[in-house]
């Protein structure tokens, strides 16, 4: 089990990433914050070692991803919040970035991951294809079809 100074400090630090991949999966407020306390008591309990802070930063990103998907398998689990809830729980958006959110997260969910790790957490495509399982190639598919969706529904140009 790790140290409660550990644990803190890692929370302080990647709270707001862990938050933020939940949102991509869940929609539920209710659910993020269970699987933002799955996830912590997980690292707590946790005995393996990191060998760096990205290590660690992945690793947290991937027992999130995987805790959402498992809640998202559940039969009682309903999809019923609707995505106006996120300008209470997202205080980094800014006004005009609102629609755009949105839109990210109307996607299928294997664009939705990708764009949203390459965009807002600022992983590569390779760190992606590690966190999501895929190879890297297929990331590079997944940001451009993401993007081309997200150009069509919104209907201007995007800088890569």
């Amino acid at each position: 089990m790790r140290s409660e100074q550990d644990v803190e400090q890692t929370i302080d630090r990647y709270a707001d990433t862990v938050y933020r991949v939940c949102v991509c999966y869940l929609k539920n407020p209710t659910d993020r914050e269970d699987i933002f306390q799955t996830v912590f008591m997980k690292y707590m309990l946790f005995e393996g070692d990191f060998s760096s802070e990205e290590h660690r930063k992945a690793w947290l990103i991937r027992v999130t991803a995987n805790a959402c998907k498992d809640q998202l398998k559940t039969s009682f689990w309903k999809k019923s919040d609707p995505l106006d809830v996120l300008e209470d729980s997202l205080p980094y958006i800014t006004e005009g970035q609102e629609e755009v959110l949105e839109s990210v997260l109307e996607l299928p969910e294997k664009y939705r991951i990708a764009i949203y790790l390459y965009y807002y957490e600022g992983y590569s495509a390779a760190e992606i294809a590690e966190v999501m399982d895929n190879k890297e190639n297929t990331v590079y598919s997944l940001l451009s079809r993401g993007r081309g969706m997200l150009k069509k529904k919104l209907g201007g140009e995007l800088d890569e």
